[in-house]
């Protein structure tokens, strides 16, 4: 396990790489459409890094705000708090901050950049069908990301996936509203625009492809053990599969947070799932039982 989580911050620096590899090329693209001015270039790498570093330490807060989810204290939901402060001992890990998702679709996920400065975040729906070895199942999960260091990983990706879709957004933006005398150059810039706009949910896919569908089986095998009860993570992916998962609100950069698939089946994110099959999770669970 203390190898997984090793492997989980070289990757950090992996995916870092190849994407500021990929922003200086769209950056090139721009420098080029403006004139070549060398200037451009390193302007735009600086701002697209600083950025970057900006979208990492406040990716946290963006993933709940854009998921519409709500702080609350011990006094809002006793049941919750305790499970997670129970969890949060036995792991050894920092009280996280706790949030609820006001949408029936039975999920949870959880967000940070490390076990300092993370938060974990359930539906309503998770609420209102899961028995409380089941929620507890659910929660030991999401804590197992934040201790295997997977939070750090998924704000780098979400951090990255945000500026590349800026850009592009940006290009098309300039096409539209670019000066007349470049008509020849602004249809070969406005089709490298589309290219990029339409590249961008493909490329934030592959980005949460990189936090592997073993980082999801790592995480139940993790929560398994925090509970010694791995009946009851199994019993709550049947639930979920039963009900469905699909969310309310419909997010391609948040959705490899999730504890299971929150996007609907016929999306193109769908055919990049970073969540590995619940069947197979349920198998690998009752596995454990049986061993155990």
């Amino acid at each position: 396990m203390y190898s997984d989580i090793a492997e989980n911050k070289r990757k950090t620096y992996i995916i870092m790489f190849v994407f500021f590899v990929l922003l200086a090329a769209i950056i090139f693209a721009f420098d080029k459409y403006l004139g070549g001015s060398i200037g451009v270039f390193y302007g735009g790498l600086v701002g697209a890094l600083i950025y970057v570093i900006i979208s990492y330490y406040s990716g946290s807060k963006m993933a709940l705000a854009v998921n519409g989810a709500k702080e609350i204290q011990k006094s809002d939901n006793p049941r919750l708090w305790r499970v997670v402060e129970n969890l949060s001992i036995t792991d050894g890990l920092p009280m996280p901050r706790v949030y609820i998702m006001d949408d029936k679709a039975p999920n949870a996920f959880a967000t940070g950049r490390d076990p300092k400065h993370s938060a974990v975040c359930v539906t309503a729906g998770l609420l209102d069908i899961m028995n409380d070895q089941e929620l507890e199942g659910v929660l030991a999960h999401e804590l197992g990301h934040i201790k295997n260091y997977d939070i750090r990983v998924s704000m780098v990706a979400f951090a990255l996936t945000a500026v590349i879709s800026l850009l592009a957004d940006i290009m098309i933006r300039l096409t539209w509203f670019g000066g007349g005398d470049r008509d020849e150059n602004n249809q070969i810039f406005f089709i490298f625009g589309i290219v990029a706009a339409i590249l961008a949910p493909i490329v934030a896919s592959l980005i949460q492809l990189a936090v592997s569908r073993q980082r999801e089986y790592l995480a139940d095998a993790t929560g398994a053990l925090t509970t010694r009860y791995p009946e009851g993570l199994a019993s709550a992916l049947e639930k979920i599969k039963q009900t469905g998962s699909v969310a309310k609100r419909q997010n391609t950069a948040t959705a490899h947070l999730f504890f299971v698939n929150p996007l609907k089946g016929h999306s193109l994110a769908g055919l990049f799932s970073t969540h590995p099959p619940i069947d197979e999770r349920i198998a690998r669970l009752r596995e454990m039982e049986t061993h155990a």
